[in-house]
């Protein structure tokens, strides 16, 4: 497969691995966070170091990522800086797709905007960081329906939505809700008691030498003669299929039996699962920019974002990816819309934005959206407000650059960051003792912050044969251990006795 290069592609890979780890810092609760609503979060503070403070307790859980990054168009934005040079911007945007994907489900599925400037290199890139068997297809929005009289070329219609599951072999997408202009292309030409239907093509795009079982001759209804195929397009179905749509009555000939080939019924009836989503999306469909524009302005009168997208659009987007409960993450937030969607669809969501914004837009929006707010898609679907979400800010680096730990780290945030690293799965469990789980028959400990109360030296924290009596006691396994601690007063010996490796807290709290 080939490789999209560029100056300092190399230090872009290696970003991801020496980005910091940070603590979350929470401002704010605004509404209800009990429940499935306390994974809400709005994030303010740059997202690449907020994907990886999420990365070991978020790590293979979310489910839908919808970002839409600057596009790089040498143009000026109020709110954004979008002139990058080009190596620039894929340098920005690799270590964060990295980051991304690890945080995506194995079934779940990450959409970018993006428009001609940077489409073609953003798919390679995304090729490379997704795999390319990944790739499920590129989306065209109309982004207006007006021609721009001062453009020195072209008037762009439209921006793409790259989209690419992190395992296509799981990766499975839903139908659209059918509406009644896809329903009125059914009728009853025959006046079948079955109820209305559509022609549907009788032949396929495979040759005979091909498929030599789906070149055959039927017999004309009216005529009575044979007809076949083209060799070049034969029949869509092999003999027994055929049989049984005679036997059904599923081959239409006219309303007069003058079709010199047949069609088949396909009902309405049959077609009450949704419709299969097409990869142009219309204006009229998912609304346009100057329809986005219009909703920011009901929201903020005297300061509307100047590029924002409009609610149907990414309304589009968890229905054809997420389910009810799922969890979405945005890490170019820009005013807020996929969290307010997300919101409004029963979604979970955590979205990221580093400007001020964050505050001035994006969470005076999601208030309004806990409040009721009237706007975009919430008539269509129903909704009243209720919920709420955490606002959180990026806090000092949990490890300084001597590898000490801050003191800010608790227990709970330390043992997710060394079980996502051992086992590579989330910490989003409750730690709150020292055996942190067992994976693949191995059984991970943490000694810290006095875990294990009044038991000296240092609380806990020094493996003494007084703490592995209290370990074996209170927290046994039989199999291999891996302990997490200060110091430890065992030999070597003893250790391997004991079927434990030892690991010494900070030099070993090495971060993914």
């Amino acid at each position: 497969m080939p490789f999209l290069d560029w100056v300092n592609k190399k230090q872009a890979k290696e970003a991801t691995r020496e980005v910091p780890y940070h603590l979350l810092k929470q401002e704010l609760v605004h509404g209800d966070v009990s429940g499935a609503n306390a994974d809400n979060l709005l994030i303010q503070g740059d997202n690449l170091l907020a994907l990886k403070a999420l990365i070991p307790f978020y790590a293979g859980r979310v489910k839908c990522i919808f970002i839409d990054p600057p596009y790089n168009t040498q143009s000026a934005f109020e709110h954004y800086d979008d002139k990058l040079e080009h190596s620039q911007w894929l340098s920005m945007m690799y270590p964060r797709l990295v980051l991304l994907r690890e945080l995506l489900t194995e079934d779940g599925s990450i959409w970018v905007t993006v428009d001609d400037a940077e489409s073609h290199y953003l798919k390679v890139l995304m090729d490379e960081v997704f795999g390319r068997r990944n790739f499920v297809s590129s989306a065209v929005w109309q982004k207006t329906t007006s021609a721009r009289n001062d453009a020195q070329y072209f008037s762009s219609d439209h921006d793409h939505i790259l989209v690419y599951a992190r395992s296509l072999d799981l990766f499975k997408i839903n139908r659209l809700s059918r509406t009644a202009s896809a329903d009125a292309a059914y009728k009853n030409q025959d006046n079948d008691p079955r109820g209305p239907w559509r022609e549907i093509d009788y032949k396929c795009a495979k040759s005979a030498d091909e498929r030599p079982n789906l070149f055959y001759a039927i017999k004309h209804p009216t005529t009575g003669e044979e007809v076949w195929p083209r060799r070049t397009r034969v029949w869509a179905y092999g003999k027994e299929e055929h049989e049984r749509h005679l036997r059904e009555g599923l081959l239409f000939w006219g309303k007069t039996g003058n079709y010199s080939l047949p069609k088949l019924k396909k009902f309405l009836s049959d077609a009450r699962d949704g419709l299969v989503p097409r990869t142009l999306w219309l204006a009229e469909e998912v609304d346009q920019t100057r329809t986005a524009k219009k909703e920011m302005k009901e929201l903020f009168p005297d300061d509307p974002f100047a590029t924002p997208k409009p609610e149907k659009l990414i309304r589009r987007v968890l229905e054809l990816s997420t389910e009810p409960g799922d969890l979405v993450l945005d890490s170019y937030l820009g005013s807020g819309t996929t969290a307010a969607v997300a919101h409004k669809m029963g979604r979970r969501y955590i979205g990221i934005e580093m400007g001020e914004h964050a505050s001035t837009h994006c969470l005076p929006r999601m208030q309004k959206v806990i409040e009721g707010e009237q706007g975009g898609i919430s008539i269509s679907m129903n909704w009243n407000g209720g919920g709420g979400f955490r606002f959180c800010t990026l806090a000092e680096p949990a490890f300084d650059e001597h590898g000490r730990i801050s003191a800010e780290v608790k227990f709970a945030t330390l043992a997710a960051y060394v079980w996502h690293f051992e086992t590579g799965k989330p910490g989003n469990q409750i730690f709150d003792k020292p055996l942190l789980g067992i994976d693949n028959g191995t059984a991970y400990y943490l000694l810290y912050n006095g875990i294990l109360g009044d038991r000296r030296p240092a609380g806990g924290n020094v493996m003494t044969h007084a703490v592995l009596q209290a370990i074996n006691e209170i927290f046994p396994h039989k199999g291999p251990k891996v302990v997490y601690g200060e110091m430890s007063r065992l030999g070597a010996s003893r250790l391997a006795a004991e079927g434990i490796t030892f690991k010494q807290i900070p030099y070993d709290v090495k971060m993914r």
